[in-house]
């Protein structure tokens, strides 16, 4: 397909989990915090984002992490210590699972963002106001994965990172148009979901 990276995802011999972090500083206050200089130092998970990770241990149904993946950004370790905690694992940061990096927006009001997905909408490999493009984003998790790949096998691993980073990850795993990564259902703070890929995503629902 024309607007799609040309990394492709192998058939995966571990099962993937991805988790967006709680609800967060920077959400409560309405703000774009995706570059690494504010993100990994400041921001971390409000009160309810806390809360939100409680109940979301609490209620878990879907099969249980052998491994903790997650961005090195504050809000984002954070969900991983507690995710860690509660199955007594030691989460690993990595960068490629970082915010996606919004350039001249960053630290503005997240209302920003209808404009960057507006253009992506049109070209995935768009790097309007400084933007991280979509299939630059696709390049980091793809790459990623597939080092997860030559070091386990038949793991359960979680990947805990941001909103657009992680529909990006679903919408090029399962083969789709980069271009529609906004018609992912939405993850909401302390959202999991499986990471279907290639063809296994036809006809698979959510443990």
């Amino acid at each position: 397909m024309a607007d799609a990276t040309t990394v492709a995802l192998p058939h995966c011999h571990n099962h993937y989990l991805v988790m967006r972090h709680g609800h967060s500083q920077a959400n409560a206050r309405g703000l774009i915090v995706s570059s690494p200089t504010h993100g990994c130092e400041g921001y971390g998970l409000s009160a309810k984002g806390e809360e939100q990770l409680q109940h979301r241990l609490d209620s878990w149904h879907l099969a249980t992490p052998t491994h903790i993946v997650h961005s090195d950004f504050l809000r984002t370790t954070q969900t991983a210590e507690h995710v860690g905690a509660y199955f007594s694992l030691t989460p690993t940061p990595d960068q490629r699972l970082r915010e996606r990096f919004f350039g001249d927006l960053d630290q503005g009001p997240d209302s920003a963002y209808a404009s960057t997905w507006s253009h992506d909408a049109e070209n995935p490999h768009h790097h309007l106001q400084g933007c991280e493009s979509v299939a630059d984003v696709v390049q980091r998790m793809f790459a990623l994965i597939i080092d997860l790949e030559a070091r386990f096998h038949h793991q359960t691993i979680l990947l805990v990172s941001h909103g657009d980073p992680l529909h990006i990850l679903l919408t090029a795993a399962s083969g789709q148009p980069l271009s529609a990564h906004r018609d992912q259902p939405p993850l909401a703070p302390a959202d999991i979901r499986p990471l279907i890929v290639g063809a296994d995503a036809a006809g698979t629902t959510s443990s």
